[in-house]
């Protein structure tokens, strides 16, 4: 069998489909898939209409000669790749990370609501609807839809998609060597809190300024690293300037090498997102035995599980974050016997058993055609 795999980004890009476009391109011809990627950075410096038309004649070459087409996102890439692989003739598959529609009305079109709400609600900006309009069409003219978490099934579901269409397979991350903590993050007192993520509403990584904020406040010399760069990184910079002074760092985007390597020099690593489909980040601290604090939303409790591999905190609670926040940095103990179970935790999320799910979704496929 051979697969056409569309994907936004690819390595040295970082972000969860750069990682997943490799780990498919490596591991999926050992189970008898042959692989063809298509670059979306390939096109990505034309202009906006002519970048995604290029992109579709590209999919289109490559999809003749293969038997199925997957897209690794449901509107960037995933309107081309729909658009050519029903114009060839083949089988279209999807991955979905989340819901792209909300994600640009949160940044860009004032959408407040969290995604349950979201996605459950008549939206009153034109552009959300067209993006809305262009997801749903995307999934429902694919054969399957493959998912990170059982929470993006439902919320996929909650698009008008029939649940048997919905296949859940877990990511998997495969660690590099870590590489070099930047010396400014280098220099920072301990106890270090990280944070690593792009500077988004949802990420709320104000609430972590807050929480370190306060325990300065309580008596302790906490620090801070935000890895990560985004639309919120001035405001960002502005509020730790107002509320810590000193002592923090924003390293901005750093490679996934260096960004593991300061995850790794956490005393505590903390996620206060409201909305997580499934998030790499929180597999790859389990993996590095970090000790982790992060929000009870989304995917991150099919990840976590409070008290024995990390802290769950309801989101946009304050005091609660801050409270474990306290009692990680104060208890050694804890911080031990966390990393040791975050390890074994870890095993789940292996690339053996992605790779049997995925190979397992797309054979299926293939006979089906036969």
């Amino acid at each position: 069998m051979k697969i056409v795999i569309a994907t936004p980004l690819y390595p040295p890009e970082i972000g969860g489909p750069a990682t997943y476009a490799k780990l498919l391109e490596e591991g999926l011809p050992g189970k008898g898939i042959d692989v063809e990627l298509v670059k979306f950075s390939e096109v990505r410096h034309l202009p906006k209409i002519i970048r995604h038309y290029a992109y579709y004649r590209r999919i289109l070459k490559a999809a003749r000669s293969a038997d199925a087409v997957l897209a690794l996102d449901p509107v960037s890439v995933g309107l081309p790749a729909m658009k050519a692989a029903q114009s060839a003739g083949k089988p279209f598959v999807v991955k979905i990370v989340g819901d792209y529609a909300w994600e640009q009305g949160q940044q860009r079109f004032g959408v407040s609501q969290m995604l349950d709400e979201f996605v459950r609600t008549k939206q009153t900006s034109l552009f959300v609807r067209i993006l809305q309009k262009i997801q749903t069409r995307v999934a429902r003219s694919s054969m399957r839809i493959i998912v990170p978490s059982e929470y993006l099934k439902n919320i996929v579901a909650a698009w008008g998609i029939p649940n048997e269409k919905i296949e859940v397979i877990y990511n998997a991350v495969i660690l590099e060597a870590p590489g070099t903590v930047p010396p400014t993050a280098a220099a920072l007192s301990r106890p270090l809190v990280v944070s690593v993520g792009r500077l988004v509403p949802w990420k709320h990584v104000d609430g972590i300024i807050d929480a370190v904020a306060r325990l300065r406040r309580e008596g302790g010399q906490t620090s801070l690293t935000i890895v990560g760069d985004g639309p919120e990184k001035s405001r960002l910079a502005a509020h730790a300037e107002k509320k810590l002074g000193s002592d923090y760092i924003f390293t901005g985007a750093l490679s996934h090498a260096d960004t593991l390597a300061v995850m790794k020099s956490a005393d505590a690593f903390v996620l206060n997102s409201s909305y997580e489909g499934l998030s790499h980040l929180l597999i790859e601290a389990l993996t590095l035995g970090v000790p982790i604090i992060a929000t009870r939303v989304g995917g991150n409790t099919e990840v976590l599980t409070d008290g024995e591999d990390g802290l769950l905190v309801p989101v946009g609670d304050a005091s609660a974050l801050s409270d474990a926040l306290t009692r990680m940095i104060s208890d050694g103990e804890l911080r031990a016997r966390l990393a040791v179970r975050a390890r074994e935790s870890a095993n789940r999320f292996s690339v053996e058993a992605m790779l049997a799910r995925t190979s397992d979704v797309l054979e299926a496929l293939g006979h089906r055609m036969s």
